[in-house]
C-alpha cells in the first residue's frame, strides 16, 4: 500500500480502541466507563490497564509500582532531577522543569535507553536460548556486535550491589511474586559475564525490565511504564530550588573551575 492509499485507508473519522471522552455525559477508558466501571482503580492500575489493556493483581501492582518508588531519588545532583531544580532557579514554571527533566530521562548511558535495550536483549537472549543457544555463546555474539549489555555495570557507583535490588527481591518476596523467567534469565546473565572475564554486576535497569516482562509487557509497554519512575523525585528538586534566591541552584565562580584545555585567545 502506497502513502497516499494509507492516508485514504486512515481518512475520516478517527478509529481508536484507547477510549474518548463525551463531555456532560461520560468518558469512555478502553472499552470501560471510566467514572463507573474504574473508579475504584488506582492511579497505577489505571496506568498499566491504559498501556497493556490488562488486569494485574493487588500483589503485581504492588511490585509495579514499587519499582517507581525505589528509584524516586530527591538528589539535585543526578542529571534529570538537575533539570528541575536548574528550572525552579530560574523561576521557569514546573511543568516545563519537571516536563524536561523527564524528557532527558532518556538519557543514553543511563535512563530509559538502557532499560530498553536490556528489555530487548532479554528477549532476544530468552528466545535463542530456548532455541538452544548457550547463553555463553549468546552474550559472546551480544559484546562482538555491541562491546557491551546494558543492564550490567554501574559507572556512578563503586559498589557492586545496587541498592535498589535487594529492595525490590524483598518486596516481591512480601508480595508473593516469584522470580520470573526474565529476572531469572537476567542473574543466569550476570554470572556468564564473570565466567568470560566481564564480571560486571546487574544494574536496577536489568531487574526492572525483567519483573515487568515476566507480568507479559513488551518491549515498548516497559519503555512506557518506565515513563513516571524517576518523577517523584523531580518536584522536590524543583520547589527547594524555587525556595531559593533566583539563581543561587549550582552557583559556581570561574575561578573554582579547572580548566585544561585550549588557552585564552585574542580575537581579531
Amino acid at each position: 500500500m502506497s502513502g497516499l492509499e494509507t492516508l485514504k485507508a486512515y481518512e475520516g473519522p478517527l478509529r481508536t480502541k484507547a477510549g474518548g471522552c463525551f463531555p456532560g455525559e461520560r468518558a469512555v477508558f478502553r472499552g470501560c466507563d471510566l467514572h463507573a466501571d474504574l473508579k475504584d482503580m488506582t492511579w497505577v492500575e489505571l496506568y498499566t490497564f491504559g498501556i497493556t489493556g490488562r488486569r494485574f493483581s493487588v500483589q503485581q501492582l504492588n511490585v509495579l509500582q514499587a519499582l517507581w518508588t525505589y528509584t524516586s531519588y530527591p538528589d539535585a545532583r543526578l542529571w534529570n532531577n538537575r533539570v528541575a531544580a536548574l528550572a525552579g532557579s530560574a523561576r521557569s514554571t514546573g511543568a516545563l522543569g519537571i516536563g524536561a527533566a523527564i524528557a532527558v530521562s532518556e538519557a543514553s548511558i543511563y535512563g530509559w535507553q538502557p532499560e530498553m535495550a536490556a528489555a530487548d536483549f532479554l528477549v532476544r537472549a530468552r528466545t535463542n536460548k530456548d532455541a538452544g543457544i548457550s547463553l555463553l555463546d549468546v552474550i559472546r555474539q551480544e559484546l562482538q556486535q555491541h562491546r557491551r549489555i546494558l543492564g550490567y555495570g554501574r559507572p556512578v557507583a563503586a559498589l557492586s550491589v545496587d541498592e535498589r535490588i535487594p529492595a525490590i527481591l524483598a518486596r516481591m518476596e512480601q508480595e508473593q511474586i516469584a522470580h520470573g523467567p526474565y529476572l531469572q534469565l537476567a542473574f543466569e546473565i550476570e554470572k556468564s559475564l564473570a565466567q568470560l572475564g566481564r564480571p560486571l554486576s546487574i544494574n536496577y535497569a536489568a531487574v526492572t525490565v525483567a519483573i515487568a516482562l515476566d507480568m507479559g509487557l513488551s518491549t515498548r509497554e516497559c519503555y512506557l511504564f518506565q515513563l513516571p519512575s524517576f518523577q517523584a523525585g523531580m518536584p522536590p528538586c524543583y520547589q527547594e530550588a524555587a525556595q531559593r534566591p533566583e539563581g543561587t541552584t549550582f552557583a559556581l565562580r570561574c575561578s573554582h573551575i579547572h580548566y585544561a584545555g585550549p588557552a585564552r585567545r585574542q580575537w581579531k
